[in-house]
This record gives C-alpha cells, structure tokens and sequence, in this order.
C-alpha cells in the first residue's frame, strides 16, 4: 500500500485490513522516513500516476498487481476479489465481522 500518514482514506483502509486480519506493508510517502530533503515521495507520486493512471492515495497492490484506491479496495472485498487474489498468495481474510467494507470510510462522508 502506498499511502499517507495523515490521510482518512489511508487509515480507514487500515482499519478494514486489520479487522480482515490482513497483513500489509504500507510506504507512508509523508513519513520522516522519506522526508530527509529527497523528492522521494513526489518520485514515486508520479510513477504512481503512470502505472496506475491516478493520483488518489492510497494505491493498493497484491503481489504487483494494481487493486486500485480506497473505494476499489472496499469494492473488491465486499465483492470477494481482493480475498480470492490473497487467497492466491497463501494470506487468508477473515470477513466475520467486517459486513460492509464501506463502514470503515470516515463518518463525515455522505452514505454510498
């Protein structure tokens, strides 16, 4: 996941992975981490834009394979296509307790 520290959209994508049971690794492109005076985040930003053809964050990916934003990652387990590809990948989902993914997007949004 490439994602933002201080994004709602990231940390509700968070939420939903952790209540999935879904282990993840997240490149927090606003982080200390990459903020050493380097154009490091901007660098990745813009091939994020060519291999993905959008500029939202966070950008989702299974075993290199683009899953998409935030609402495509909610779409893709209320579907059940984001569990089949980590299925794929021996990472199992649990789906007990998570009912609509789209719960987990901040409450100050307008209902989908």
């Amino acid at each position: 996941m490439f994602a933002l520290e201080w994004c709602e959209f990231c940390w509700s994508v968070r939420k939903l992975f952790a209540a999935a049971g879904i282990s993840y690794r997240s490149v927090d492109l606003d982080s200390v981490e990459f903020s050493g005076g380097t154009e490091f985040a901007s660098k990745v930003r813009a091939a994020l834009l060519v291999k993905t053809g959008s500029l939202t964050i966070p950008q989702i990916f299974v075993n290199g394979t683009h899953i998409g934003g935030a609402t495509e990652t909610f779409d893709a387990i209320n579907d059940g296509s984001l569990a089949d590809k980590l299925k794929r990948v021996g990472v199992a989902v649990r789906h007990d307790d998570i009912g609509d993914a789209y719960s987990f997007l901040p409450k100050w949004l307008h209902p989908r």
